[in-house]
């Protein structure tokens, strides 16, 4: 069975091909506006996409949010999202987001080592408590921040207050049935241990687990997946929101998104 239409979002998007450009510009606009409280190009690796931003809030941070970038492992990097710091910035938190390497350069599983790096290189920058979230594949990869197996250090774990995915991918295993595999080059192991909903030895986190309602059906399936795998974790369905715009209430400091990430 091919699964790629089941996982293709763009094509049941109208105007999908505005949304990376529209992305680009609100996000360049917003780190001019930030000026020195913007931190760019903070490397956490010596790979050319090791490196994240760092965007401080006036007067001292209440904690730390990161957030991590979608594009199904293989496209964007963290300068097309700075604008969605705005929220998690105006209720107090400092945000960064890191880039990472892309399939196929790398598999999943380096690219999941790559984030927890990344986390605990930004949270040597500022205390507090840290909530990551991201979506798509940034959702997985912000939930795989969870998993006791992920290796974070002691300090940081017991830091990490909350994970937030939003549209994860949880359950890696159809992606092997799709096209974009040739890149992201899945065996059934790997699939397996870089699914979260498989795995249940887990960090004692809470979890909020953010799906937009008019998201493809197997978006849907894999956000269930997930609070079905992870037991006391809670589940939003945003009612009329599809795979591109769900993530639109970061910007905006009194939604209900950003309240779910900072625990408002």
């Amino acid at each position: 069975m091919n699964l790629t239409d089941a996982y293709e979002n763009g094509a049941y998007i109208p105007g999908s091909a505005q949304y990376p450009p529209r992305w680009t510009a609100l996000a360049s606009a917003f780190r001019e506006t930030m000026g020195n409280s913007a931190e760019c190009d903070i490397s956490y690796g010596p790979g050319t996409r090791q490196a994240f931003d760092l965007f401080h809030p006036e007067g001292t941070p209440k904690g730390l949010v990161v957030f991590v970038h979608g594009g199904y492992w293989r496209r964007f990097d963290r300068t097309l999202w700075s604008h969605l710091a705005g929220g998690p910035l105006a209720q107090g938190w400092a945000v960064a987001m890191p880039s990472y390497t892309l399939a196929p350069d790398a598999w999943i599983s380096e690219i999941t080592v790559e984030i927890a790096t990344a986390v605990a290189a930004a949270a040597a920058r500022v205390n507090g408590p840290i909530v990551v979230t991201g979506h798509s594949a940034g959702g997985h990869l912000s939930a795989r921040m969870r998993c006791r197996d992920v290796a974070l250090p002691d300090a940081v774990g017991r830091r990490l207050e909350r994970v937030v995915p939003i549209s994860p991918l949880s359950d890696l295993r159809p992606l092997m049935q799709t096209e974009m595999n040739r890149d992201l080059r899945l065996r059934r192991e790997e699939a397996a241990s870089e699914s979260p909903a498989l795995i249940h030895t887990l960090r004692d986190t809470e979890t909020i687990i953010w799906v937009g309602g008019a998201e493809r059906p197997a978006f849907l399936d894999q956000a269930r997946w997930l609070a079905d795998a992870w037991p006391g974790s809670a589940l939003y369905i945003d009612e009329g929101r599809h795979h591109f715009d769900v993530i639109d209430g970061l910007a905006k400091k009194d939604s209900a998104l950003t309240r779910a990430v900072v625990g408002g």
